[in-house]
């Protein structure tokens, strides 16, 4: 595929984010941005959250995790289910209840002034870090197929891919987003679509001659019940359901969008749409992922080492074009869905959190939004730089393993909010939650040494909530009632 070719397609495709973005733009204030007036239609905000949810990381490590795990990422999305439905009957209940635009001002009535700010930098600083590892792997992809060859350094590639985001959302924020997702995971479901037929079709395998042929290959394997492998079924599990409940339900970007619904009952109903469909959408993935590796055996094709990198190379040098096409716009709106809703909740935490809105002007609130809105935008794009420069791994494990340090101390102060009656000695949380990962860290290193072999995979995220939920038990005092909606 030409440079000029990929360059015209991002060109028509970002020509209709921003027309998405001019008709749902006029008349905005920021109530409209953060929220969307809490009228958006849970239909549309469940297609939509499926490409916020699965990112560009997904997108390409999934099916190139199948050489090394086969269907063993199953496990992980069945856990996936019962978070979510954790989530939507705990926690966004409680959200609604209270009348929250950002979620984290939960922790304030409930524990404290220093948990919430606590709660709440745990958040920007793992939406921020999860959101550059994302982008990271689109840039890298634009880099690859398009830049190189033209002779733009990587630093232009990010600034550009970050510019983007900025261009289509800065107006109107939630209103816009939800609308730009729901195009951008229409086309990233066609992608899928497309390059499972294609790569079928040049097996020569119809849809039963593709289910016969995968099942009897050695990727369909989905179960793993060696307790000490990292792979061990009831881990995957519950890794996936604490994944879930962490990084979708005590996440502003992901329940930001569940809020901007009518009301608890159709937050619900996108909920419980969303999960069926999303589960549905790894199993595609992971026959892509066995298709191409089939494919690649078929032909005697040399595949590149690194997993994340073997759906690009396919797509992009061995296939018809149109599966080049459908690689590079699947990528770019898994990837752009995903990061622009995260930009918006980042300037949301911050601004409700940290720069107390409420007690602002209409005026000042917008100059700073803007101002927020591009300072983030910077950020996001210096930490993808810094991460390109240090990660080995594939992305999707860098993801989650990052969220399993990040998040649990979110874990662990909502658990012990929603679920004892003590109070805590405020001033001491952001200490327990500073150490918590710490000891997280410490103890997954040795724990093969410390625990008869048994390795720690992401289930640290689990270890993590707890570890933070034992110290702030033990700075907690007597019970307190539970807070009331107004």
């Amino acid at each position: 595929m030409s440079a000029t070719l990929i360059i015209s397609l991002i060109i028509g495709y970002f020509g209709i984010l921003v027309l998405i973005s001019y008709i749902t733009g006029k008349k905005t204030d920021s109530y409209t941005f953060f929220l969307a007036n809490r009228k958006s239609p849970w239909y549309v905000v469940a297609f939509g959250m499926i490409g916020a949810t699965l990112s560009g990381v997904t997108f390409v490590s999934v099916p190139g995790m199948v050489r090394a795990a086969q269907f063993s990422y199953l496990q992980v999305v069945l856990g996936y289910l019962a978070g979510y439905f954790v989530v939507a009957n705990v926690l966004m209940p409680l959200y609604y209840r209270l009348n929250l635009v950002s979620i984290y001002t939960y922790l304030e009535q409930r524990l404290g002034f220093w948990s919430y700010k606590t709660g709440a930098a745990f958040f920007l600083l793992s939406r921020t870090l999860s959101t550059a590892i994302r982008l990271l792997l689109v840039a890298s992809v634009l880099q690859l197929a398009v830049f190189n060859e033209i002779g733009v350094p990587f630093a232009v590639t990010v600034a550009v891919t970050i510019l983007l985001i900025w261009v289509y959302t800065f107006r109107s924020g939630m209103k816009t987003i939800i609308w730009t997702d729901t195009f951008q995971t229409a086309a990233m479901l066609t992608a899928i679509g497309i390059s499972i037929w294609v790569v079928a079709d040049e097996l020569n395998l119809g849809f039963q001659g593709m289910v016969n042929t995968i099942t009897a290959s050695d990727y369909s394997q989905i179960f793993n019940w060696d307790f000490k492998d990292n792979g061990y079924f009831i881990k995957q599990f519950f890794s996936g359901a604490f994944i879930t409940i962490a990084m979708t339900g005590l996440d502003q970007d992901m329940m930001q969008k569940n809020l901007s619904c009518k009301n608890i009952g159709e937050a619900k109903k996108n909920m419980y749409w969303f999960s069926l469909i999303l589960t549905m959408i790894f199993v595609l993935l992971l026959v892509l992922g066995a298709l191409l590796y089939l494919y690649a055996g078929a032909k005697g094709i040399t595949l590149p080492e690194r997993g994340d990198d073997v759906f690009p190379y396919l797509a992009l040098n061995h296939f018809p074009p149109v599966v080049g096409i459908a690689f590079i716009l699947g990528i770019i709106a898994i990837a752009y869905a995903s990061a622009d809703s995260a930009l918006t909740s980042l300037t949301t935490s911050f601004c409700v959190d940290f720069l107390n809105f409420k007690d602002k002007s209409e005026q000042e609130r917008v100059r700073l939004r803007y101002i927020v809105h591009i300072a983030f935008s910077l950020l996001l794009g210096l930490v993808i730089i810094a991460v390109n420069a240090v990660n080995s791994q594939s992305l999707i494990a860098t993801v989650l393993q990052v969220a399993g340090y990040t998040y649990g101390p979110l874990l662990g102060l909502y658990s012990f909010g929603l679920f004892t009656r003590r109070q805590v000695r405020d001033r001491f949380v952001p200490a327990i939650c500073l150490a918590a990962p710490v000891l997280t860290y410490i103890i997954s290193a040795n724990s093969a040494a410390w625990f008869n072999g048994y390795q720690f995979g992401f289930e640290v995220l689990i270890l993590n909530g707890l570890l933070t939920f034992v110290g702030l038990w033990a700075v907690s005092v007597k019970d307190t009632p539970l807070p009331e909606s107004d």
